[in-house]
């Protein structure tokens, strides 16, 4: 059996003769909780004496990963994201080799216009 260090089987590493309130973990706090678009609730806690206005009004969620609102009637909308667009779909997009030409047509007129070489 290989043990390492001066570690007591059975003890909290950084446990020493000061208790855990000196440690902060009894300081007071105010649980805030957040809900986003799918109902999960979510709950942060902020240290007592915080303004209100360092505590953050929209957070991610870590359950879903959608921004989530301190409102639970009205959470953040999920957010609209494009599909992926395969490279086929890019091709039927392609214009016409006439279109094409038109559109180019159209440039060059413009383009002669403004040096006055029309």
């Amino acid at each position: 059996m290989a043990t390492g260090g001066n570690a007591i089987r059975g003890t909290r590493v950084g446990a020493g003769p000061m208790g855990e309130q000196d440690h902060g973990f009894h300081a007071e706090r105010v649980a805030v909780s957040y809900w986003d678009a799918l109902g999960n609730e979510t709950v942060r806690y902020f240290a007592a004496g915080i303004p209100e206005e360092e505590i953050p009004d929209t957070i991610d969620s870590p359950h879903s990963g959608l921004p989530a609102g301190r409102d639970k009637e009205n959470p953040p909308a999920v957010a609209k994201t494009e599909p992926y667009k395969t490279h086929l779909a890019y091709v039927k997009e392609r214009r016409t080799e006439e279109e094409a030409e038109t559109l180019l047509d159209d440039a060059l007129k413009q383009l002669r216009e403004r040096r006055g070489q029309d």
